[in-house]
């Protein structure tokens, strides 16, 4: 039967230990968010939160205004720039 007051002088003294084929299973990964090519995912941002730079009619490709297709490619950008992170910063 477990004990109460066992836990909680456990608790209260911070000596948490686990068991090592437990603790092997559970260990935090090492952070891989500080590669540099993280900031390559800034591109399809920047590229479509800023209007001007799309907001207009011309060129247009098949007949489709410029406005549209912008987005689209920045779609294909946006896709294209995750998968490159992706495969850049895995282990």
């Amino acid at each position: 039967m477990l004990d109460v007051s066992d836990s909680l002088e456990t608790a209260q003294s911070g000596d948490f230990t686990m068991p090592d084929e437990l603790a092997e299973g559970t260990k935090r990964a090492e952070r891989s968010d500080h590669s540099p090519w993280n900031w390559l995912l800034l591109l399809p941002l920047i590229a479509t939160l800023y209007p001007p730079l799309y907001n207009r009619e011309s060129p247009d490709v098949f007949g489709i205004p410029f406005f549209y297709w912008y987005q689209m490619v920045a779609i294909a950008v946006g896709v294209t720039c995750t998968i490159v992170v992706y495969r850049m910063t895995r282990r």
